[in-house]
């Protein structure tokens, strides 16, 4: 035990430790932000040392408290603290920030560096996460803990900066998380008046503190950065409130310890920039530390392998009281267990809808009865809608509303807030233990896409369900109809994108959504009826290769005529049409491009087969992208403007979605 005469100098030892091997790294990197790190060590040191429970040897033990550096720009604070608290991260590793390969990567990133729980960067962002996880926790923890077996209590701990707060995702997340009362959400804020562009007070004078009061958050303050006893006297007095989320203000000052760097004004040498090898020395005789770079004292590498002791046992005391519970709660902790490692329930499936042909039914009515079969035989399955939920059709039958005193319902009611949903589902996908989707209107994807491309850096199974996906949404009118989106989507590496054509492709789509595990499924539905033009078991056999020809014919056709969602029906009219003008014709339903790229190139070749005369593409949105599978000699249907308010199938007409139209365009072509 270190000995306690000695532990105050050995902390603040620690703190100025963690802030050197920041300023060494950036500063071997020639790059970085060091301001952020040498203000907020103390706060770090704090958290990870005296309040988190977290076990290094062990970074996925499933009750740790989660960790969120939200202002992802300081990584180097959250890297000094893995090492320096015996992670599986070496002071090689901090030796290659920013390198090419190295696990030291400029913004933290999941799945990349152990013991890192979220990607950030994009700031605000991961003010969102950390609610979605404080959601699952609270959810899981309503689902499974017993008296005396509290198998899932741990709290979400989130460092966020000026410009997260700035950014309306915040905003819109802690707005929620005050609603929900997340008393096991703690946000430290790191409170040093400084933006890229100079002090704070250019474009953010209002008070914070009374921001979040009114958003129904407890709000703390500590004056000092370094006083390391109030930053935990803050932090217990915000796990003591259970019934609010807690905001910590710590004012800090950015590039501390710099004498001609840090401070206000600051910005321009210690925010995103190295300190320099002379301002680097100066630091250090202010901190009175060694000047041998990358250096770590012996007392506080003992220091912080008693905190890392003291995590392996409360790592086993949680092991222990599940032991427990497995024997008084068999069934529960299978079930648990199993949604841990992401396991689904034997026969999941089995009440999934099947759809006679020639049933005429929206594929967003479809999407609502298969999510609900789902949920039947998926108990961790949970999700809903931005203020849409009796049009995207996502309520889940026979559970309630998530809220407070009711964390173990499913149905999630976002507000008007589609990119804190994008966050939260993020969050509450990176817990653990979860199925979790979201839903609103395609055209408004757009509001939520950068959630969606962080899910996609960071190989997340989260499904989103947008509706209303063409022009025939009608009367709404050309700011409700989507043209780019669909493009804008497939744009995104690692996001599968799923048009079905019907019914059953449907519920072929949600069913490839609920087993998958690599990376964001977003599913694109119809609001007008589609008749049912695929039979289930040819759904289901094919929706997973993304294109499959629906109808053929002997031979090689002059024309095969590829669409996706509702213009699969309309290219099957087509087909009929032109077989009475004695061209031949087969139809490819193609509902995920993304799908059908990972397919061998014999069966692609297959579909797209040289010998066929003309590739005719049908599709109720941007162009953008048709060229890569018809070719430059292909014909492409789709809609270079944006939409206009009029009943949809007028609409459709004047935009030359009618078999008609399209056949007269293909022989022009011919």
């Amino acid at each position: 035990m270190v000995e306690t005469a000695n532990k105050v100098h050995i902390e603040e030892l620690a703190v100025n430790t963690i802030r050197t091997l920041a300023i060494d790294a950036i500063e071997k990197a020639k790059s970085g932000h060091p301001g952020m790190p040498m203000g907020m060590a103390p706060a770090g040191h704090v958290l990870w040392s005296k309040v988190m429970n977290h076990n290094p040897s062990n970074p996925e033990w499933f009750n740790r408290d989660r960790f969120v550096l939200s202002a992802g720009h300081g990584s180097m604070l959250l890297y000094s603290l893995l090492h320096l608290f015996g992670y599986d991260l070496s002071l090689d590793d901090l030796k290659e920030f920013r390198q090419w390969g190295s696990r030291t990567p400029g913004h933290p990133e999941y799945g990349h560096t152990p013991g890192v729980d979220a990607t950030t960067g994009p700031l605000g962002q991961g003010v969102g996460m950390g609610v979605g996880m404080a959601m699952a926790e609270a959810h899981m923890g309503a689902v499974y803990n017993k008296e005396n077996f509290p198998v899932v209590d741990h709290f979400t701990y989130v460092i966020c900066g000026d410009g997260d707060l700035m950014e309306g995702v915040s905003s819109e997340a802690a707005s929620l998380a005050g609603h929900l009362k997340l008393g096991k959400l703690v946000m430290i804020y790191d409170s040093n008046d400084i933006t890229l562009d100079g002090e704070a007070g250019l474009s953010f004078s209002e008070n914070v503190g009374k921001r979040f009061e009114a958003y129904g958050w407890q709000v703390l303050r500590v004056e000092e950065e370094n006083n390391l006893g109030a930053l935990e006297a803050a932090l217990l007095e915000a796990k003591n409130d259970l019934q609010r989320p807690t905001l910590i203000e710590v004012k800090t000052t950015l590039g501390y310890g710099s004498p001609n760097k840090g401070g206000k004004g600051g910005h321009q040498g210690t925010h995103g920039s190295p300190l320099g090898a002379e301002e680097v020395k100066l630091t250090k005789e202010f901190y009175q530390v060694s000047q041998e770079e990358f250096f770590v004292p012996e007392d506080v590498k003992a220091f912080y392998q008693e905190v890392k002791e003291q995590g392996i046992e409360k790592n086993q005391e949680w092991d222990q009281l599940f032991s427990q519970y497995q024997q008084a709660y068999p069934e529960l902790a299978a079930r648990l267990q199993r949604e841990i490692s992401k396991g689904l329930p034997e026969n999941w499936d089995a009440e999934l809808p099947v759809y006679e042909k020639g049933a005429s039914l929206s594929t967003r009515v479809a999407s609502g009865q298969v999510l609900n079969a789902i949920a039947k035989g998926v108990p961790n399955f949970l999700g809903g809608s931005a203020d849409l939920e009796s049009s995207t059709m996502t309520h889940i039958n026979g559970t309630g509303r998530f809220a407070p005193g009711q964390y173990a319902e499913r149905n999630l009611y976002y507000g008007v807030r589609e990119f804190a949903m994008g966050a939260v589902v993020n969050g509450m996908a990176l817990h653990g233990g979860t199925i979790p989707f979201g839903s609103t209107f395609f055209v408004f994807s757009d509001y939520l896409r950068p959630a969606i491309r962080l899910a996609a850096i960071m190989n997340l199974p989260v499904t989103y369900v947008f509706t209303h996906d063409s022009i025939f949404v009608g009367e709404d009118g050309p700011t409700h109809e989507p043209i780019e989106q669909l493009s804008a989507l497939r744009g995104i590496p690692n996001v599968t994108v799923l048009r079905p054509a019907d019914a059953n492709e449907t519920a072929a789509a949600w069913k490839y959504a609920v087993e998958n595990q690599n990376g964001p499924v977003a599913l694109v539905l119809s609001r007008q009826n589609l008749e049912v033009v695929v039979d289930s078991p040819t759904a289901h056999s094919n929706v997973v290769k993304g294109a499959y020809i629906l109808e053929d014919l002997e031979g090689v056709p002059a024309v095969q005529l590829i669409a996706t969602g509702s213009e699969v029906a309309l290219a099957l009219e087509v087909k009929a049409e032109l077989q009475k003008e004695g061209i031949l014709s087969r139809v490819v339903s193609m509902p995920s491009w993304e799908l059908f790229e990972q397919q061998p190139v014999s069966y692609q070749e297959e579909l797209l087969s040289p010998e066929i005369k003309l590739n005719v593409a049908i599709e109720m949105a941007s162009p953008q992208g048709w060229a890569q599978i018809i070719g430059r000699e292909g014909l492409m249907i789709g809609i270079s403007g944006f939409g206009a308010s009029a009943p949809g199938g007028r609409i459709a007409r004047e935009y030359g979605f009618t078999a008609e139209s399209i056949v007269s365009k293909i022989k022009e072509r011919l």
